[in-house]
């Protein structure tokens, strides 16, 4: 029976190879699509996205619907024979928007095959990496267990939205309204990356998000400031003081109980991480920087996956147009955000940060938050079963030992697949740190796209 199984799954491994070509003009017909989701003007093309992808897999046996929202729609698409295991896949059609424009070396929405200076071939085009092509990898495993089984080893829900690049406003409730039809064993994401071009990775954790806007507000409007300046409360200046004292000389956030409920990493986990050798000089040295800001008494691969941030995204008042305007603005406004990790809960921090502002408030000037919705951090069971074979599966394919390793951004979706749904998610994707995601000649190499969908096969074979 193993020589049997085994035959079959090299069968279907070389039908991914042998329709690499076919798999590749399906990708380019997706990527032509211009499905920007935050821009309006694009609002017919994020249609035209999910009827794609709904034809796409309905070529491929499933029963699929297009759902309109009061955004744009999500696809969910099911098998239905009864195989003793179902998994639901969840990825996005929408992209991000191109500007700017005049840096791309080709249209963003004439996919291209390329070449890294290494050698390395590329798709190149916006969505080839986040997340068209990695949707498309999931996809062509399903095409070749068809044309070489006639039938898929698993049961398989698939989800695609058409909002993830807008923060997923409609999900939520999309999920709540369909749980029932969406439940399964196991959820996959392909939405993640490859420890570096040879080697696959698991995350095994996410961190979870919290932001806000902080507006201080002063004057009862713009005043001059060779009347009133030395007399009148500045809130740049208020708000730069806020924001200069949320962190100390060694990089901790210094928000009273902020670190209460993050739980430290398992000895093993810390020593597996310390071996990888990833410096902050290595780390940084792509994107210009050389030392780490964060905690100083933390490895840099603690600070960006297992460790809570503040961060300020933008910062904004008074005239910032050409030339000189001499006023003390009327307020003063920032972006924040805040990555968690397991345990810390978004409603203590939000409170926790609201009090923080509060007692920094001077006279003469009020504090307005402006909150987005806040989603926990997630954490992949290491005992897990599914975790364990999937881990297998891909070592089967590349002959390494994927890196299990936890990710500094967050995937809102991932904590509401367990919330709402009770199910725990496999992260598992074959991007890389150049692809320049939501950066202008956004690419992903032709290996993680091959490889990526072999891996997937090897994947659904292990799940059943």
């Amino acid at each position: 029976m193993a020589e049997l199984d085994e035959a079959r799954l090299d069968l279907t491994l070389k039908a991914v190879d042998d329709g690499l070509d076919g798999s590749l003009d399906r990708l380019f017909s997706f990527l032509r699509i211009a499905s920007i989701s935050t821009d309006p003007a694009h609002q017919a093309a994020c249609r035209s996205a999910a009827e794609w992808v709904a034809g796409a897999l309905e070529d491929l046996g499933f029963t699929a619907v297009v759902h309109p929202t009061a955004g744009h729609p999500v696809v969910v698409a099911r098998t239905d024979t009864g195989a003793p295991r179902r998994v639901l896949f969840y990825g996005h059609y929408d992209v991000q928007p191109v500007d700017p424009l005049d840096l791309w070396e080709t249209p963003p929405f004439e996919p291209r095959l390329g070449e890294t200076p290494d050698g390395r071939r590329t798709i190149v085009a916006r969505g080839a990496c986040d997340d068209k092509g990695q949707v498309l990898t999931f996809l062509e495993a399903l095409r070749a267990y068809r044309a070489t089984l006639g039938r898929l080893p698993v049961d398989v829900t698939v989800l695609l939205e058409g909002e993830e690049e807008c923060g997923s406003p409609n999900l939520p409730g999309f999920l709540a309204a369909h749980a029932g039809e969406l439940a399964a064993d196991v959820a996959l994401v392909c939405d993640t990356g490859m420890w570096d071009p040879r080697t696959p990775s698991i995350t095994t954790s996410l961190r979870g998000i919290l932001h806000t806007e902080l507006t201080i507000e002063g004057a009862d409007r713009d005043l001059h400031s060779g009347l009133f300046g030395g007399a009148a409360r500045n809130p740049i200046h208020v708000l730069a003081q806020i924001l200069g004292e949320a962190h100390d000389a060694s990089g901790r956030v210094t928000l009273p109980g902020f670190y209460d409920d993050v739980l430290e990493l398992p000895e093993e986990v810390r020593t597996r991480w310390a071996g990888l050798g990833l410096t902050a000089e290595a780390f940084l040295k792509p994107v210009g920087l050389s030392v780490s800001s964060g905690e100083s008494d933390r490895m840099v691969i603690e600070q960006i996956q297992s460790r809570p941030t503040l961060e300020v995204n933008g910062i904004f008042g008074g005239y910032t147009g050409a030339g000189t305007k001499t006023i003390i603005p009327a307020r003063a406004t920032a972006k924040i955000s805040f990555r968690l990790v397991a345990d810390q809960d978004p409603a203590k921090l939000r409170a926790g940060f609201e009090a923080f502002v509060a007692e920094r408030v001077p006279a003469d000037c009020r504090a307005v938050f402006h909150w987005g919705e806040g989603a926990r951090a997630f954490l992949v069971p290491p005992e897990s079963p599914n975790l364990t074979r999937a881990a297998a599966a891909l070592e089967r394919e590349w002959g390494v030992a994927p890196v299990t390793i936890g990710s500094g951004g967050s995937i809102p979706v991932v904590g509401q697949f367990k919330d709402r749904l009770g199910v725990d998610t496999l992260l598992i994707g074959f991007a890389l740190d150049d692809d320049r995601v939501h950066s202008p000649n956004e690419k992903y190499d032709l290996t993680s796209f091959h490889k990526g969908t072999r891996s997937w096969v090897r994947i659904l074979d292990v799940l059943a």
